[in-house]
């Protein structure tokens, strides 16, 4: 058997509660929770399992010929959803999995049926989230490829670019440096936006936590977009604030430090759950691939943006609470040299009468 499965992952910017939700949608969905097959429950943490919504079947035509495909939705309490079409054949045959992954590449002429799926999806949660909305242009994407044999001679090279080229050893290299085996029958290559996974046995668990990985990853992205923007209002309103008389720069100052301190606590909180949004413990090959998957995707320069940026703001906050302090220590100044003042000229009136 061969599969490809494409995945599509969006961000709400709200936190969901999925044990509300996924009552609100028992009566007209067919809806699971996440759970994995191979390992003790104890190996992998999650504080809320992922809801996973079937959306039935659709098809798109590429090449002349017709691809029928399963469609899933996946939702992440932290505002995450991700959709997954998925297209299956029984044979064996790797040239198969190759010429429809090049046909494929990159997801070229998906988008239409993606989009078509997520609107259906916003559709029918907005009815049921308040304040649902996203950007179907911000997104990440990413494709997994199955075989259910290893074949050693092969070549994965073509299909985990997504072109037919002569290869320097250079990027051979960097493409199956992500390569991760359990057993001498398996393999599994993970790259920055594809997968080949050789497995006989149903490696499910391996799809969910390579989807889990994009994820955190997509989500660091996010905050990391929406800290860039906070921190360009936050410079805007400074320069604004500076423009003011003393008195009113002072007021303004306490306003952008209060808005700042607010924006700071709900990002340390969000991107504290979206970094332990699953956890793999005993599980020591789990715990490879998730980590290589992580690596691949480049979460540690993701996150260590959003630190960064976490901790401008913070400066900025200082920065800002220094000043207040300054002007406030000032006014005192004055305050006190005009009291001083005032009994110099009471001590000088009551002489002179």
């Amino acid at each position: 058997m061969i599969a490809l499965r494409f995945y599509r992952i969006y961000d709400i910017g709200l936190e969901i509660d999925l044990d509300w939700l996924e009552k609100e949608l028992a009566s007209s969905f067919l809806t699971a929770r996440t759970s994995f097959l191979r390992v003790n429950p104890k190996s992998i943490v999650m504080d809320m399992p992922p809801l996973l919504i079937r959306m039935g079947n659709s098809s798109v035509e590429k090449g002349g010929m017709t691809y029928d495909l399963s469609v899933f939705a996946r939702i992440f309490d932290i505002g995450a959803i991700s959709l997954c079409l998925v297209y299956e054949r029984p044979e064996k045959d790797f040239s198969l999995l190759e010429e429809t992954a090049l046909l494929f590449a990159g997801q070229e002429g998906l988008s239409d049926l993606f989009l078509s799926h997520l609107k259906t999806l916003t559709d029918m949660l907005k009815t049921h989230i308040r304040g649902f909305a996203l950007n179907p242009d911000f997104f990440e994407d990413y494709t997994i490829y199955l075989m259910d044999w290893k074949d050693e001679t092969i070549d994965p090279i073509s299909l985990m670019a997504g072109e037919k080229r002569d290869f320097s050893p250079q990027m051979r290299e960097e493409i199956l440096r992500g390569s991760q085996s359990y057993t001498n029958d398996d393999l599994a290559i993970l790259s920055w936006d594809t997968a080949l996974l050789c497995n006989p046995d149903s490696p499910t668990d391996f799809f969910d936590l390579i989807e889990f990985a994009n994820v955190q990853v997509f989500e660091l992205r996010y905050y990391d977009r929406e800290l860039s923007r906070q921190m360009e209002k936050m410079y805007d309103d400074i320069v604004l604030a500076d423009k003011l008389p003393k008195y009113r720069r002072r007021h303004k100052y306490r306003l952008i430090m209060m808005q700042l301190m607010q924006n700071n606590a709900e990002l340390s909180e969000v991107t504290e759950k979206v970094n332990n949004l699953i956890k793999v413990t005993e599980d020591v090959y789990y715990t490879r691939v998730y980590a290589s998957a992580l690596k691949m995707l480049r979460s540690s320069q993701w996150t260590e943006s959003v630190n960064h940026k976490i901790d401008v703001i913070r400066d900025n906050y200082s920065m800002l609470s220094e000043e207040i302090h300054i002007q406030h220590s000032h006014n005192l100044e004055w305050i006190v040299i005009i009291l001083i003042a005032f009994e110099i000229v009471i001590a000088i009136v009551e002489r002179l009468v």
